[in-house]
C-alpha cells in the first residue's frame, strides 16, 4: 500500500484544485452568448443568419457545447424588435448579432456597452449605426450589404434597354431605402432617366403600391427593402400580370419571379459577419474593428419570369449569370 505524507498530500490535492480552477476557467472563458435578432424572416436575412451560426461552430463555437445561441425575429414590427433588443441587453451576452436596419437600430438604441454586430444593413452612417465606414472607437461595427447603384443601372438598362421611367416600391420608413431612392434618382437623371416612386409602409401596400406603377414605368426595381422582400410574390404577381419587367437587387427575389438581380450572396455575408463576431468573442473590442462590405456579386437571371413580363434577354446576359432559372 503506498503511503503518503500529509504535507505531500496536501502538495496534490492542491494541484488538483489549481488544475481545476484553471481549465474551469479557461472552459468558462471559451463559452460564449450569442443573441441574434432579425427584423422579419425572408430567405436573404435567413441566410446571414445560418451563415453566421456557421462560422462561429467552424471557430469552434458550438451549441452542443460552449455557445449559448438564441435568435428571435421580430416579424417586421419595428416595436417588437425594440422589445427584444432591450431584452437580449439585459441577459449581457457576449454579443448580438443584429440583421437588417431596423433590427440595428433597435440593439443600438438599447446598449452603449454590449458589443453589436450589425449586418445586412445597407447604408450603416445614414442608419446613424456608426459614425463613419472606419473603426469609431464604440461597441459597434459589422457588416453592410451596400450595392455599387452604377451596376444596377446597367443590369436595369441590359434587362430593359429603352427603360426611361423606372419604378420603385420601398418602405419610406426603412432609413437604407430612403438613401438609395435618393441616390439612384440622382444617378438616373445623369442618364436621362427617372425614378417613379410608390411607398409601401407595410407588406398589404406592396400589391397597390406594385399597381400605382402600371403605365407610368418601363421597368420596376427593388432594393433589399425588407417589408418588400418579405413579400414579393404580391409585388410578382402584379409584374406578371401587368407585363412590367422586374429586376432585383436581391438573388433570391429572382428565385421568386424577378427578371434578374446582380446581388451579394447572403450566405456568404453572413459567414463574413461571423468572422467579425469571432474576433470579438476572442477579444477584439468592436470599436477596434472598421464597418465591412462585400464585393462577392452575384448575377441570377429567371427566363421564365422575363417571358411572363414580356422581356427577351439578351443571350450574353445569360451566358453571364452564375444561376439561371427557367
Amino acid at each position: 500500500m503506498l503511503r503518503f505524507k500529509a504535507s505531500t498530500t496536501q502538495s496534490i490535492l492542491g494541484s488538483a484544485v489549481a488544475l481545476a480552477l484553471l481549465y474551469g476557467g479557461a472552459v468558462q472563458a471559451q463559452t460564449a452568448t450569442v443573441k441574434v435578432l432579425s427584423i422579419v424572416d425572408h430567405p436573404a436575412l435567413d441566410a446571414i443568419r445560418d451563415g453566421v451560426r456557421d462560422e462561429l461552430k467552424t471557430a469552434g463555437y458550438d451549441a452542443d457545447k460552449n455557445l449559448k445561441w438564441e435568435y428571435q425575429s421580430a416579424q417586421g414590427n419595428p416595436g417588437t424588435a425594440a422589445q427584444i433588443a432591450r431584452k437580449f441587453v439585459g441577459d449581457q451576452p457576449s454579443a448580438i448579432v443584429a440583421i437588417a436596419t431596423p433590427s440595428a437600430q433597435a440593439v443600438v438604441a438599447a446598449t452603449k456597452s454590449v458589443p453589436v454586430v450589425y449586418s445586412g444593413v445597407t447604408d450603416p452612417v445614414a442608419a446613424q449605426l456608426v459614425k463613419s465606414w472606419s473603426a469609431t472607437g464604440t461597441n459597434v461595427t459589422g457588416v453592410s450589404d451596400k450595392l455599387p447603384l452604377d451596376k444596377q443601372v446597367s443590369l436595369i438598362k441590359r434587362v430593359v434597354p429603352k427603360a426611361k421611367t423606372v419604378g420603385m416600391v420601398y418602405n419610406p420608413g426603412e432609413a437604407n431605402s430612403v438613401v438609395v431612392v435618393k441616390e439612384l434618382k440622382d444617378l438616373l437623371a445623369k442618364q436621362g432617366m427617372s425614378l417613379k416612386e410608390a411607398a409601401a409602409p407595410r407588406t398589404v401596400d406592396i400589391g397597390p403600391a406594385a399597381k400605382s406603377l402600371i403605365g407610368k414605368v418601363d421597368v420596376i426595381y427593388t432594393n433589399t427593402d425588407n417589408n418588400v422582400v418579405s413579400a414579393y410574390e404580391s409585388l410578382v404577381k402584379v409584374a406578371n400580370e401587368s407585363k412590367i419587367p422586374l429586376v432585383a437587387s436581391d438573388t433570391d427575389s429572382v428565385k421568386r419571379g424577378a427578371i434578374a438581380a446582380l446581388g451579394i450572396n447572403y450566405g456568404d455575408l453572413g459567414h463574413q459577419t461571423g468572422k467579425v463576431v469571432v474576433r470579438i468573442l476572442k477579444g477584439e473590442k468592436p470599436g477596434a474593428i472598421a464597418s465591412q462590405t462585400s464585393d462577392n456579386l452575384e448575377l441570377f437571371v429567371n427566363t421564365g419570369a422575363a417571358e411572363k413580363q414580356g422581356v427577351a434577354l439578351s443571350p450574353d446576359l445569360v451566358k453571364e449569370a452564375k444561376t439561371v432559372i427557367k
